[in-house]
């Protein structure tokens, strides 16, 4: 059994925390229910030079250190590789946030799960040949049971895994995101999520 994690906002608050820095930045006050765009750019409604200052600021190891866990995703995680499943956290993140974002999961308990940044889409310079850098030829040789992922973004890059479970986490930017076939289920929470996995 092999299940596919994606980092922000699933595994951790990391919207909730950037509401908090764009105030902290710029005095813009947005409400998490009203991030309706997956662009940060267009929820924040930044400049380009906003946006890219508050992409800096939000992946300086201090930031990703301090973004809150959502509620039961290490618990739920820990179940499933006490059970013999393998975890892969599989994040967009640049490869540059790669030892704080591993120090997040080892401090959470979930030191067992790999962490690969995957660059998905083209816009990071990745360090060739490492063992945490995936580029997308080699993600997709790789298979998974079950997905649990936010973005609708990212969707696409299931399409190569017909038979995988995505387990999409109920977010305020995916609430009007068509969900492509059967095999997609919307989960509020992770003891929703515990109850659609099985090992």
């Amino acid at each position: 059994m092999k299940i596919y994690v994606d980092f922000d906002d699933c595994l951790c608050e990391t919207a909730r925390a950037f509401t908090e820095l764009v105030e902290e930045l710029y005095g813009k006050r947005v409400r998490y229910e009203d991030m309706h765009s997956f662009n940060l750019q267009a929820s924040f409604r930044l400049t380009d030079d906003e946006y890219e200052k508050m992409m800096i600021e939000g992946h300086l190891p201090k930031a990703l250190l301090a973004i809150k866990e959502t509620p039961g995703a290490s618990e739920v995680l820990n179940e499933c590789m006490d059970k013999g499943a393998e975890v892969c956290v599989i994040t967009g993140r640049p490869s540059s946030a790669y030892e704080a974002s591993r120090e997040w999961l080892d401090a959470h308990g979930l030191n067992r799960a790999k962490l690969y940044c995957l660059n998905k889409y083209g816009r990071d310079s990745f360090i060739k040949n490492s063992e945490f850098n995936l580029e997308l030829e080699d993600y997709y040789k790789m298979t998974f049971d079950y997905a649990i992922e936010d973005s609708p973004l990212a969707f696409k890059f299931f399409d190569h895994m017909p038979d995988l479970k995505v387990m999409v986490y109920d977010r305020p930017w995916n609430h009007d995101c068509e969900l492509t076939g059967d095999n997609y289920r919307r989960c509020p929470d992770w003891d929703y999520i515990r109850k659609q996995i099985e090992i």
